[in-house]
């Protein structure tokens, strides 16, 4: 048994950072570690159900505790971060909420859905057989011939 302390929350610059409406920039922000109800409850959002794209930007206005001098961080404020600001984001989420041992990580297996970022941006196996590049274009392989 080891005496550190867990980290649950990680201290981030985002690369752009978010502009508010009264063009104040925020860079400066924390991060906590997600918890099982933050990968699940977005999935009865609405605007999750209608468009499975918008479960990265609930599920990162639920982990990112503070930005700048917000007094909150909301969709709104993730749905307006630059695409390079979002995408530093997504990688800090996994890197933060990935095992340290990557061996310890349970594979995807038994028709088991996965969550949070990894149901969006995550790699994944194609489901039918092996994805084979073809002229720079991932295909999904003919398990049957």
């Amino acid at each position: 048994m080891t005496d550190s302390a867990l980290q649950t929350e990680h201290e981030f610059t985002l690369p752009q950072g978010y502009v508010d409406d009264d063009g104040t920039l925020h860079k400066e922000g924390r991060m906590r570690l997600a918890t099982a109800a933050d990968e699940i409850k977005p999935l009865k959002d609405p605007r999750v159900q209608s468009n499975s794209s918008y479960l990265t930007i609930v599920l990162l206005s639920r982990v990112v505790t503070e930005l700048g001098e917000l007094e909150t961080v909301d969709p709104d404020v993730i749905e307006s971060l630059f695409v390079t600001d979002l995408e530093f984001l997504q990688g800090l989420y996994e890197r933060i909420n990935s095992p340290d041992d990557p061996e310890a990580a349970v594979p995807n297996e038994g028709g088991i859905e996965p969550t949070g970022m990894d149901a969006v941006g995550g790699h994944q196996e194609p489901a039918g057989g092996e994805a084979d590049a073809v002229d720079g274009e991932a295909e999904l392989g003919n398990p049957t011939g």
